[in-house]
């Protein structure tokens, strides 16, 4: 395989992959061995993708100067629109807001040409029934996540019992008709999934579980993936 080709399949695989994403996984997308793919990483670093992480670690794309809004196909600007549009009606507000930010911007650096495939998509999306509304803690929930603090709880289970807990919460997942925060739970030292609307009362904490959110996130998707849906 020629080298830019090579290097176009790695920059794609990091654009895809769950990150981070480990040399291995990616010396198996692109066909190489570790070491040429240490030496491949190295190439695009020079050439301006910045690249977050090192062996052992695993690897995160955080800035792709390699593709600019303006190579989005009339196919992508559509899915970009129809995603935003469904996070402006599941979000909070701050939520809503950002994707509306978002999309402008999005909007203002395409081609006047694109700008108007955005502008009229064809696709469109609508809620007959909506979800109730986000509860007030998902930003607190969010912003917990984002710098790796635990958080106090107390939280009511379907039986109506009552337990105050500290979590770590480590994703948001957003269901057909409600939120759940994917955690850990220190009370029960297990990973725990806890709807936020059955959630009384939210505190911050000053208790860090710095770095351990995206390996513990990785392990509690692959548990539930090899349980399957319970």
């Amino acid at each position: 395989m020629a080298r830019a080709d090579r290097l176009f399949r790695l920059l794609t695989a990091l654009r895809i992959l769950p990150q981070p994403v480990t040399a291995a996984r990616l010396a198996e997308e692109t066909g190489v061995s570790e070491r040429t793919l240490y030496r491949d990483i190295d190439a695009l670093r020079a050439g301006g993708a910045l690249i977050d992480g090192a062996a052992g670690v695993g690897y995160t794309l955080t800035e792709d100067p390699a593709l600019p809004p303006q190579m989005f196909t009339r196919l992508e600007v559509e899915a970009l629109v129809l995603g935003l549009a469904e996070v402006r009606l599941a979000g909070d507000p701050a939520l809503a807001k950002a994707a509306e930010a978002a999309q402008a911007k999005i909007i203002a650096t395409l081609p006047e040409r694109v700008q108007r495939q955005a502008v009229h998509s064809v696709l469109q999306t609508y809620r007959f029934e909506r979800r109730p509304p986000a509860p007030p803690h998902l930003a607190m929930i969010r912003e917990a996540a984002w710098d790796e603090r635990a958080l106090d709880i107390r939280y009511r289970d379907k039986d109506g019992g009552v337990t105050d807990r500290r979590i770590w919460p480590l994703s948001v997942v957003f269901l057909d008709r409600e939120l759940m925060c994917l955690a850990w739970c220190c009370l029960r030292q297990d990973f725990r999934r806890f709807k936020l609307g059955m959630m009384q009362a939210v505190a911050a904490t000053e208790e860090s579980f710095r770095p351990r959110r995206v390996a513990l996130l990785r392990e509690f998707l692959e548990g539930i993936k090899a349980r399957g849906p319970r």
